[in-house]
């Protein structure tokens, strides 16, 4: 009988309902979004694929173990009684990390100390050792959830960070995440049918997630896993899993453009696009976005333009939000535009009516992806509030 376990997939809050039909494409059973993730079911191998293959996961927690506390020494019982050797082994090095919500227990790092210890001892136990302990690069990551009330016990079955596709060799100031970066083009609509255009480019992202996508490329076929190095790994099924993805990719010669107006962050996104292999499906060019033109009579506009801390930052800002909106109106009519920002003042100095206003989050920033369709003569010139 086909053994079923229990997962949760993290994600940036904003996409959850995308993560959720991701995993519901590739096998995954009793889906349930909460805020911040979606939980799910299946066999192992449906864990393989939502590594593989989500876009906007952050990482995919395989449930080990769930039960009520009320102290840190049933968190160390609840570790140790887990039968850890029987799915990695003790060469493999450890980390411990501890999430709390309501918890009545509030040291979190004596709590993972706790953990630390109560892996170790059944380690001792079956095998007369203990693993390593590696806070920076480590083989295993164990994640501990506290409730009120239950602590729930996982093992990271990604190892880095699934938004670490492999390709980002050099990096801008703030850049977006590439799993939020992919979740913001499913919001979009955008299809690889259609042209598309990001005038703020930066180190790229937004354009090498867009390559991908019209390319059909697994996000996850170019890195390793934390799951190949556990005892039921099965690397023949695997391999077939990767021949198949790889099978699936196509040679789309669709439009992604991008510019900006700084020559360094371009040298960034021109190497980063060539750490992805995607030289060939990439325009860029260097300009002001003052001086942007549609590289097609319709497409989707996606962007994340600079958003000023300090008061003079914001100042210029607002000053340069209706020179953007005349642009808009100007040139790209039949577009439609997305700028994430973190500055909700934005719609106002813009005065374009924000079609839909998304609420995400960029790490801990809360920040809105604003949509403007730029159907001629359909967007008033007025202010708008958020």
């Amino acid at each position: 009988m086909l053994q079923i376990f229990e997962f949760f997939a993290p994600c940036p809050r904003g996409l959850e309902p995308i993560l959720e039909k991701e995993l519901l494409e590739h096998g995954a059973k009793k889906v349930k979004v909460t805020d911040g993730g979606v939980a799910f079911s299946g066999p192992w191998t449906v864990m393989y694929k939502a590594n593989l293959y989500s876009r906007v996961a952050s990482r995919i927690l395989w449930k080990l173990v769930e039960k009520p506390y009320r102290t840190e020494d049933d968190i160390f019982r609840m570790a140790r009684d887990t039968e850890w050797a029987e799915i990695f082994t003790v060469e493999n090095s450890i980390k411990v990390t501890v999430t709390a919500v309501r918890s009545p227990l509030r040291s979190l790092d004596f709590i993972a100390l706790k953990v630390k210890d109560g892996v170790c001892d059944r380690f001792r136990l079956k095998c007369g050792k203990r693993p390593d302990v590696d806070t920076k690069e480590p083989d295993m990551r164990i994640h501990l959830y506290l409730s009120d009330k239950m602590a729930t016990l996982y093992l990271d079955t990604s190892g880095e960070a699934l938004f670490k596709r492999g390709y980002r060799v050099e990096t801008g100031d703030a850049p977006v995440r590439e799993n939020l970066a992919a979740g913001i083009l499913a919001l979009s609509g955008w299809t690889p049918e259609q042209a598309f255009y990001d005038p703020m480019c930066g180190s790229g992202t937004f354009l090498i997630e867009a390559a991908m996508i019209a390319r059909n490329i697994a996000p996850g076929i170019r890195r390793s896993f934390a799951f190949q190095q556990m005892r039921m790994f099965d690397d023949g099924f695997w391999q077939g899993v990767r021949a198949e993805a790889k099978a699936k990719e196509t040679k789309s010669n669709q439009l992604i453009s991008g510019s900006d107006v700084s020559s360094t962050v371009l040298i960034y996104a021109k190497a980063n696009i060539a750490a992805a292999g995607l030289e060939d499906a990439i325009q860029l060019k260097q300009l002001n976005v003052l001086d942007a033109k549609p590289p097609a009579e319709s497409g989707v506009w996606v962007c994340n333009p600079p958003y000023g801390a300090r008061m003079d930052e914001k100042e210029h800002l607002a000053g340069l939000y209706p020179q953007w909106a005349t642009v808009l109106k100007q040139r790209f009519a039949g577009w439609n535009a997305y700028f994430l920002t973190a500055d909700l003042d934005m719609p106002k100095y813009m005065r374009l009516k924000a079609s839909k206003r998304t609420v995400l989050f960029n790490g801990p920033l809360e920040c809105r992806l604003f949509e403007y369709k730029m159907i001629a003569g359909g967007n008033r010139d007025k202010p708008t509030k958020d």
